[in-house]
């Protein structure tokens, strides 16, 4: 089993969620959160200035089986990509175990 966790943009939120049932990722736990970023500059709207390096993205936690990990990958990418700075970052871990509490089912039966 693996954890994948990806940080994208909250204006891709709905599109990634859609992509990951199409798959059959029906569940995940996401956070709002905030980062800091490589862009210094600040911007300015109507005449106030806003800083650029608090970013707002949405953070997801997707625990899959083995053989879903690439499928579950490759619908991030494709669907959380505008092709500009700050499109976010998929990071992959290894899950040791997985219990669902309500069945007691250990490993892939635990998350399925």
């Amino acid at each position: 089993m693996k954890k994948i966790e990806a940080i994208i943009r909250k204006s891709k939120f709905h599109e990634v969620t859609k992509a990951l049932h199409d798959i059959e990722v029906n569940f995940f736990s996401y956070w709002d959160v905030t980062g800091v970023g490589n862009e210094k500059q600040g911007h300015v709207y109507r005449g106030i200035s806003y800083s650029t390096t608090d970013i707002q993205r949405r953070y997801l936690v997707i625990v899959v089986s083995d053989s879903f990990l690439e499928r579950t990958i490759e619908t991030l990418l494709n669907s959380a990509a505008t092709g500009n700075v700050g499109d976010g970052k998929i990071f992959v871990s290894d899950v040791i175990e997985a219990y669902r509490i309500r069945t007691k089912e250990s490993g892939s039966a635990g998350i399925n």
